[in-house]
């Protein structure tokens, strides 16, 4: 971790009951609007709206903290109770094939072989959107199996979180748009990917909704970690558990195309606004290499380094 004095976490937490951002130093936390001296900024996505000088604030504060050259109240992390750390995304953009490990796993569910990758065949990263308000889910969240599938997946993914609006930015530029990072799972309810009454060559075939868009169908968090504070977003290991057995255990080395090249492809068609979220794509070992779907009462854990753990339950 790069400059630990000033280092922090986005948070947001609840306070009597309502929803603030907050700002974890060490175990502490402090809400974010007191440290900006502004009320106003009382959200995650209100700090995203003007990130370059708030994240410059922030930095100070957490090291006045650490320095106890200011001295404020605070609560343990322990005792706050967590909700997404971003409520809520603009818009969530989701990297689909976008690993070698993931792409060969696949290639045999399928039977197909596995041939040259999007990026070697000089194609632009592909993306889907996941919905934000009702998909979007916190640490240790209760998240409903939808009704209609029986066959719901887990993928971990790098979640980069948007802090400036971009348009039309170049790989070498796109880094700087970004804030900072989470940790993100894009629940898929494998049954729901197809209309089986319309051919496979209609465009009409795939059900992207029905797949992707349930309630509960994106956790994230447990926090934001700025992006100046992780050393390389493409060096990171990524894992994620289904009761403690080990799923998913990869790298975001082995990503096609990389963050700063999803973005600029995105860009090129849409301004990304501050507080969009952009899932990098999940690795092997998904349920469906395996036949293996979650079911009630299955815990989901998740860790990526330099970020941290992410919890959820599965519930009828």
């Amino acid at each position: 971790m790069r400059n630990a004095q000033s280092a922090y976490q986005l948070i947001s937490f609840i306070v009597d009951k309502v929803p603030k951002a907050g700002v974890v130093v060490d175990d502490h936390v402090f809400e974010a609007s007191k440290l900006l001296g502004d009320a106003k900024i009382n959200s995650v996505m209100a700090i995203m709206q003007d990130w370059s000088k708030n994240h410059k604030l922030l930095s100070q504060k957490a090291k006045a903290i650490r320095s106890k050259e200011i001295k404020l109240k605070g609560v343990t992390f322990k005792s706050c109770k967590l909700a997404a750390p971003l409520l809520y995304p603009g818009d969530i953009y989701c990297a689909g094939a976008n690993y070698t490990d993931h792409m060969l796993e696949m290639s045999v569910v399928t039977g197909q072989p596995l041939g040259p990758n999007m990026k070697e065949l000089g194609e632009m990263p592909w993306h889907f959107l996941k919905s934000s308000r009702s998909s979007i889910v916190g640490p240790n969240a209760k998240v409903p199996l939808p009704h209609y599938s029986k066959m719901v997946d887990w993928e971990i993914e790098l979640a980069a979180v948007i802090g400036k609006a971009c348009h039309r930015v170049s790989a070498k530029d796109a880094m700087k748009y970004v804030a900072g990072y989470t940790i993100a799972n894009d629940l898929s309810a494998r049954d729901a990917m197809r209309r089986p009454k319309n051919p496979p060559s209609s465009p009409f075939h795939m059900d992207w909704i029905g797949q992707k868009c349930f309630d509960g169908a994106c956790p994230i968090g447990p926090w934001i970690v700025p992006a100046s504070q992780i050393s390389d977003p493409h060096q990171l290991g990524l894992k994620l558990w289904v009761n403690d057995v080990l799923m998913q255990d990869s790298n975001t080395s082995n990503l096609i195309f990389n963050v700063a090249e999803q973005i600029e492809a995105l860009s090129t068609r849409i301004t990304l606004q501050p507080g969009d979220l952009v899932l990098t794509g999940t690795p092997a070992g998904v349920g469906m290499g395996r036949k293996l779907f979650l079911k009630a009462g299955d815990r989901v854990k998740m860790h990526i380094d330099e970020i941290g753990e992410l919890h959820h339950t599965m519930v009828a």
